[in-house]
């Protein structure tokens, strides 16, 4: 990524959030090279290592369901050409089994935490005909046992990027739908599944991260509503 000043100043702008990691850290080193970048985290200490690894970028440390906070964080921000939503958690349990903490905690951080981020950033993506790219799921299409309040804020979310759309039509903004990706997050899950983790059966990072640059430079005559990637048996 270019370090001067002028170099900068020319760039387009993405902030991806839960960039410290994982989904989050790959979609950061896919957009560095065009793209001046903010990247989100929760903590500064957390994001430490990949601003190491990318000195170019600015770290955006914030809690997204803390709003108060959040509109602080934004104030400084009046031209946005990329947001990247991936920030996001993964409660899962049958319906049986869940409380109303674990429905409001998902909704909370996968759903309404994005649509109040996005709002508040509307003038700068607006300013820049920005382009709006949220990492849904498969769970986003189709709900499976287990997974009820994942997947209710998955649709939900698939939900806001289509009225997002067509409410803005001078924004892109697509949705991506990945299936399972080798992450932390995922063997937290397979343990939780009580199953042996084997890495050939997912995504990698950097799979998804190259789809989510792809639909970033698709040329601007057209618009990449969704993307929907399944992992192919090894």
């Amino acid at each position: 990524m270019p370090n001067s000043a002028e170099s900068s100043s020319v760039q387009p702008t993405a902030l991806v959030t839960g960039a410290s990691r994982g989904l989050g850290a790959a979609i950061a080193r896919e957009l560095a090279p065009a793209h001046r970048l903010l990247l989100g985290a929760r903590t500064p200490e957390a994001l430490e290592p990949i601003l190491g690894e990318l000195p170019g970028a600015t770290g955006w440390p914030v809690e997204l369901t803390d709003y108060a906070a959040v509109a602080r964080a934004v104030e400084p921000i009046d031209r946005l050409d990329v947001l990247v939503h991936n920030a996001g958690i993964a409660d899962l349990g049958t319906i049986a089994d869940s409380s109303v903490a674990q429905w409001r905690n998902t909704l909370e951080a996968n759903l309404i935490a994005v649509v109040e981020l996005t709002r508040l950033l509307l003038p700068a993506l607006r300013a820049a005909n920005g382009h709006v790219v949220l990492i849904n799921s498969g769970a986003g299409l189709r709900a499976n046992a287990g997974w009820s309040a994942y997947a209710a804020s998955k649709f939900g979310l698939r939900a806001f990027a289509d009225a997002l759309r067509l409410e803005e039509p001078d924004l892109r903004v697509t949705s991506v739908h990945p299936g399972r990706i080798d992450t932390d997050m995922q063997r937290a899950i397979i343990a939780g599944e009580q199953r042996d983790y084997q890495p050939r059966e997912f995504l990698t990072p950097e799979t998804v991260a190259r789809a989510v640059r792809n639909a970033v430079e698709t040329p601007r005559d057209a618009h990449p509503t969704e993307v929907v990637l399944r992992p192919i048996p090894r």
